[in-house]
Protein backbone atom coordinates (compact mmCIF):
# COMPACT_ATOMS: atom_id res chain seq x y z
CA UNK A 1 0.00 0.00 0.00
CA UNK A 2 1.54 3.30 -1.05
CA UNK A 3 1.61 6.08 1.57
CA UNK A 4 -1.62 8.06 1.88
CA UNK A 5 -1.74 11.46 3.58
CA UNK A 6 -5.19 12.85 4.31
CA UNK A 7 -5.22 16.48 5.41
CA UNK A 8 -7.47 19.34 6.40
CA UNK A 9 -6.77 22.89 7.51
CA UNK A 10 -8.50 25.34 9.83
CA UNK A 11 -7.95 29.04 9.34
CA UNK A 12 -8.56 32.35 11.09
CA UNK A 13 -8.41 35.91 9.70
CA UNK A 14 -4.89 37.18 9.07
CA UNK A 15 -5.29 40.11 11.43
CA UNK A 16 -1.67 41.20 11.08
CA UNK A 17 -1.92 41.20 7.31
CA UNK A 18 -5.18 43.14 7.40
CA UNK A 19 -3.53 45.77 9.59
CA UNK A 20 -0.69 46.18 7.09
CA UNK A 21 -2.89 46.22 4.00
CA UNK A 22 -5.27 48.84 5.40
CA UNK A 23 -2.81 50.78 7.59
CA UNK A 24 -5.15 50.42 10.54
CA UNK A 25 -5.04 52.19 13.88
CA UNK A 26 -2.87 50.06 16.24
CA UNK A 27 -5.43 50.67 18.97
CA UNK A 28 -7.99 48.49 17.18
CA UNK A 29 -8.38 45.05 18.72
CA UNK A 30 -7.99 41.85 16.69
CA UNK A 31 -11.74 41.34 16.92
CA UNK A 32 -12.41 44.82 15.55
CA UNK A 33 -9.96 44.31 12.68
CA UNK A 34 -11.56 40.99 11.75
CA UNK A 35 -15.08 42.41 11.98
CA UNK A 36 -14.10 45.28 9.67
CA UNK A 37 -12.85 42.72 7.12
CA UNK A 38 -16.02 40.65 7.50
CA UNK A 39 -18.24 43.70 6.92
CA UNK A 40 -16.29 44.72 3.82
CA UNK A 41 -16.53 41.19 2.46
CA UNK A 42 -20.29 40.99 3.14
CA UNK A 43 -20.83 44.29 1.35
CA UNK A 44 -18.88 43.05 -1.69
CA UNK A 45 -20.04 39.43 -1.92
CA UNK A 46 -22.96 38.86 0.44
CA UNK A 47 -20.96 36.62 2.78
CA UNK A 48 -18.08 37.17 5.20
CA UNK A 49 -15.79 34.39 3.92
CA UNK A 50 -12.42 36.11 3.50
CA UNK A 51 -10.25 35.62 0.38
CA UNK A 52 -7.77 32.75 0.45
CA UNK A 53 -4.69 34.95 0.90
CA UNK A 54 -6.15 36.55 4.03
CA UNK A 55 -6.77 33.19 5.74
CA UNK A 56 -4.10 32.47 8.36
CA UNK A 57 -3.43 28.77 8.87
CA UNK A 58 -3.99 27.89 12.52
CA UNK A 59 -4.17 24.08 12.23
CA UNK A 60 -3.25 21.41 9.71
CA UNK A 61 -4.50 17.98 10.74
CA UNK A 62 -3.08 14.92 9.03
CA UNK A 63 -3.73 11.19 8.80
CA UNK A 64 -0.82 9.16 7.47
CA UNK A 65 -1.39 5.56 6.43
CA UNK A 66 1.89 3.90 5.52
CA UNK A 67 2.94 0.28 5.91
CA UNK A 68 1.27 -1.16 8.99
CA UNK A 69 0.91 2.21 10.68
CA UNK A 70 -1.87 4.77 10.93
CA UNK A 71 -1.15 8.10 12.58
CA UNK A 72 -3.41 11.09 13.18
CA UNK A 73 -1.91 14.34 14.43
CA UNK A 74 -2.08 18.11 14.12
CA UNK A 75 0.39 20.86 13.37
CA UNK A 76 -1.03 23.81 15.22
CA UNK A 77 -0.56 27.13 16.90
CA UNK A 78 0.50 28.14 19.48
CA UNK A 79 3.15 25.37 19.61
CA UNK A 80 4.22 26.21 16.04
CA UNK A 81 3.88 29.42 14.09
CA UNK A 82 2.14 29.50 10.73
CA UNK A 83 5.39 29.28 8.77
CA UNK A 84 6.52 26.14 10.63
CA UNK A 85 3.09 24.53 10.33
CA UNK A 86 3.08 24.90 6.55
CA UNK A 87 6.73 23.95 6.11
CA UNK A 88 6.34 20.78 8.15
CA UNK A 89 3.33 19.76 6.08
CA UNK A 90 5.33 20.07 2.88
CA UNK A 91 8.29 18.32 4.54
CA UNK A 92 6.00 15.32 4.98
CA UNK A 93 5.20 15.36 1.27
CA UNK A 94 8.93 15.58 0.59
CA UNK A 95 9.70 12.60 2.82
CA UNK A 96 6.96 10.16 1.80
CA UNK A 97 5.76 11.33 -1.67
CA UNK A 98 2.29 10.16 -0.63
CA UNK A 99 -0.99 10.36 -2.39
CA UNK A 100 -2.61 13.30 -0.63
CA UNK A 101 -6.36 13.17 -0.09
CA UNK A 102 -8.68 16.04 0.78
CA UNK A 103 -12.25 17.23 0.74
CA UNK A 104 -12.32 20.46 -1.29
CA UNK A 105 -8.54 20.71 -0.99
CA UNK A 106 -8.28 22.02 -4.53
CA UNK A 107 -10.86 24.73 -3.89
CA UNK A 108 -9.67 25.91 -0.50
CA UNK A 109 -6.93 24.16 1.50
CA UNK A 110 -4.19 24.00 -1.12
CA UNK A 111 -4.67 27.53 -2.53
CA UNK A 112 -4.47 28.85 1.04
CA UNK A 113 -1.26 26.87 1.63
CA UNK A 114 0.15 28.19 -1.65
CA UNK A 115 -0.43 31.84 -0.79
CA UNK A 116 0.58 31.55 2.85
CA UNK A 117 3.62 29.50 1.88
CA UNK A 118 4.72 32.32 -0.39
CA UNK A 119 4.22 34.83 2.41
CA UNK A 120 6.52 32.84 4.69
CA UNK A 121 9.15 31.67 2.19
CA UNK A 122 8.24 28.00 2.49
CA UNK A 123 10.16 25.52 0.31
CA UNK A 124 8.29 22.58 -1.28
CA UNK A 125 10.10 21.21 -4.35
CA UNK A 126 8.52 17.75 -4.35
CA UNK A 127 5.01 19.13 -4.14
CA UNK A 128 5.62 21.49 -7.07
CA UNK A 129 7.35 18.88 -9.26
CA UNK A 130 5.68 18.94 -12.67
CA UNK A 131 8.02 16.47 -14.37
CA UNK A 132 11.06 18.71 -14.66
CA UNK A 133 12.58 18.19 -11.20
CA UNK A 134 15.79 16.57 -10.03
CA UNK A 135 14.20 13.44 -8.52
CA UNK A 136 14.86 10.05 -10.18
CA UNK A 137 11.14 9.56 -10.83
CA UNK A 138 10.45 13.17 -11.73
CA UNK A 139 9.37 12.32 -15.28
CA UNK A 140 6.38 10.42 -13.87
CA UNK A 141 5.13 13.67 -12.38
CA UNK A 142 4.50 15.07 -15.83
CA UNK A 143 1.51 12.74 -16.07
CA UNK A 144 0.48 12.55 -12.41
CA UNK A 145 1.40 15.41 -10.09
CA UNK A 146 -0.03 17.22 -7.08
CA UNK A 147 -1.12 20.26 -9.10
CA UNK A 148 -3.13 18.74 -11.96
CA UNK A 149 -6.85 18.85 -11.26
CA UNK A 150 -7.54 15.56 -13.03
CA UNK A 151 -4.53 13.73 -11.56
CA UNK A 152 -4.78 11.43 -8.56
CA UNK A 153 -1.54 12.21 -6.72
CA UNK A 154 -3.79 14.75 -5.04
CA UNK A 155 -7.26 13.25 -4.76
CA UNK A 156 -9.84 15.93 -4.00
CA UNK A 157 -12.76 13.64 -3.27
CA UNK A 158 -15.38 16.38 -3.25
CA UNK A 159 -14.30 17.67 -6.64
CA UNK A 160 -14.06 14.23 -8.24
CA UNK A 161 -17.34 12.85 -6.90
CA UNK A 162 -19.13 15.98 -8.12
CA UNK A 163 -17.63 15.47 -11.60
CA UNK A 164 -15.87 18.84 -11.17
CA UNK A 165 -19.24 20.61 -11.09
CA UNK A 166 -19.58 22.96 -8.08
CA UNK A 167 -23.38 22.69 -8.17
CA UNK A 168 -23.09 18.94 -7.60
CA UNK A 169 -20.76 19.10 -4.58
CA UNK A 170 -21.99 18.00 -1.16
CA UNK A 171 -20.85 18.66 2.42
CA UNK A 172 -18.50 16.05 3.87
CA UNK A 173 -20.57 15.90 7.05
CA UNK A 174 -23.74 14.90 5.24
CA UNK A 175 -22.14 12.34 2.95
CA UNK A 176 -20.21 10.74 5.83
CA UNK A 177 -23.41 10.41 7.87
CA UNK A 178 -25.34 8.97 4.92
CA UNK A 179 -22.70 6.27 4.55
CA UNK A 180 -22.81 5.52 8.28
CA UNK A 181 -19.77 7.38 9.58
CA UNK A 182 -19.97 9.89 12.47
CA UNK A 183 -19.56 13.11 10.50
CA UNK A 184 -18.85 16.36 12.35
CA UNK A 185 -19.01 16.41 16.13
CA UNK A 186 -19.60 19.61 18.07
CA UNK A 187 -18.16 22.24 15.74
CA UNK A 188 -18.08 23.45 12.16
CA UNK A 189 -15.80 25.74 10.19
CA UNK A 190 -17.97 28.79 10.83
CA UNK A 191 -17.28 28.58 14.57
CA UNK A 192 -13.48 28.38 14.41
CA UNK A 193 -12.79 32.12 14.77
CA UNK A 194 -15.05 32.39 17.83
CA UNK A 195 -13.43 29.32 19.37
CA UNK A 196 -9.98 30.77 18.66
CA UNK A 197 -10.86 34.05 20.35
CA UNK A 198 -12.09 32.14 23.38
CA UNK A 199 -8.82 30.22 23.61
CA UNK A 200 -10.42 26.87 22.73
CA UNK A 201 -7.57 25.80 20.46
CA UNK A 202 -7.79 22.18 21.56
CA UNK A 203 -11.39 21.97 20.35
CA UNK A 204 -10.34 23.30 16.94
CA UNK A 205 -7.64 20.63 16.64
CA UNK A 206 -10.02 17.87 17.69
CA UNK A 207 -12.61 19.05 15.16
CA UNK A 208 -10.03 19.20 12.37
CA UNK A 209 -8.73 15.72 13.19
CA UNK A 210 -12.21 14.20 13.07
CA UNK A 211 -12.76 15.86 9.68
CA UNK A 212 -9.59 14.15 8.46
CA UNK A 213 -10.80 10.79 9.75
CA UNK A 214 -14.19 11.24 8.07
CA UNK A 215 -12.39 12.04 4.82
CA UNK A 216 -10.26 8.91 5.10
CA UNK A 217 -13.32 6.74 5.72
CA UNK A 218 -15.14 8.19 2.72
CA UNK A 219 -11.97 7.63 0.67
CA UNK A 220 -11.98 3.96 1.71
CA UNK A 221 -15.57 3.62 0.50
CA UNK A 222 -14.53 5.26 -2.77
CA UNK A 223 -11.62 2.82 -3.15
CA UNK A 224 -14.11 -0.04 -2.65
CA UNK A 225 -16.41 1.51 -5.26
CA UNK A 226 -13.69 1.77 -7.90
CA UNK A 227 -12.40 -1.76 -7.24
CA UNK A 228 -9.14 -0.74 -5.65
CA UNK A 229 -10.12 -2.64 -2.48
CA UNK A 230 -11.96 -5.93 -2.27
CA UNK A 231 -14.90 -6.15 0.09
CA UNK A 232 -12.78 -8.15 2.55
CA UNK A 233 -9.94 -5.62 2.37
CA UNK A 234 -12.37 -2.75 2.96
CA UNK A 235 -13.94 -4.46 5.99
CA UNK A 236 -10.47 -5.25 7.32
CA UNK A 237 -9.30 -1.66 6.97
CA UNK A 238 -12.41 -0.32 8.70
CA UNK A 239 -11.79 -2.70 11.60
CA UNK A 240 -8.14 -1.63 11.70
CA UNK A 241 -9.10 2.05 11.91
CA UNK A 242 -11.55 1.38 14.74
CA UNK A 243 -8.88 -0.52 16.64
CA UNK A 244 -6.25 2.20 16.20
CA UNK A 245 -8.65 4.91 17.39
CA UNK A 246 -9.51 2.85 20.46
CA UNK A 247 -5.80 2.58 21.29
CA UNK A 248 -5.35 6.36 21.19
CA UNK A 249 -7.98 6.79 23.85
CA UNK A 250 -8.34 10.59 23.63
CA UNK A 251 -11.81 11.96 24.45
CA UNK A 252 -12.61 13.15 20.94
CA UNK A 253 -11.83 9.70 19.53
CA UNK A 254 -13.94 8.04 22.19
CA UNK A 255 -16.80 10.36 21.19
CA UNK A 256 -16.16 9.57 17.54
CA UNK A 257 -16.27 5.82 18.16
CA UNK A 258 -19.42 6.15 20.24
CA UNK A 259 -21.13 7.97 17.34
CA UNK A 260 -19.91 5.35 14.86
CA UNK A 261 -22.68 2.75 15.09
Amino acid sequence: MKPVLVFDIETIPDVGGLRRLHDLDPALSDDEVAEMAFQQRRAATGNDFLPHHLQRVAVISCLLRVGRDLRVWSLAEPEQGEAEIIQRFYDGVEKFTPQIVSWNGGGFDLPVLHYRGLVHGVVAPRYWDLGDGDYPDSRDFKWNNYIGRYHTRHLDLMDLLAMYQPRASVPLDQLAKLIGFPGKLGMDGGKVWQAWQAGRVGEIRDYCETDVLNTYLVALRFRLMRGELTRAEYVGEIAFVRGELAKIGKPHWQEFLAAWR
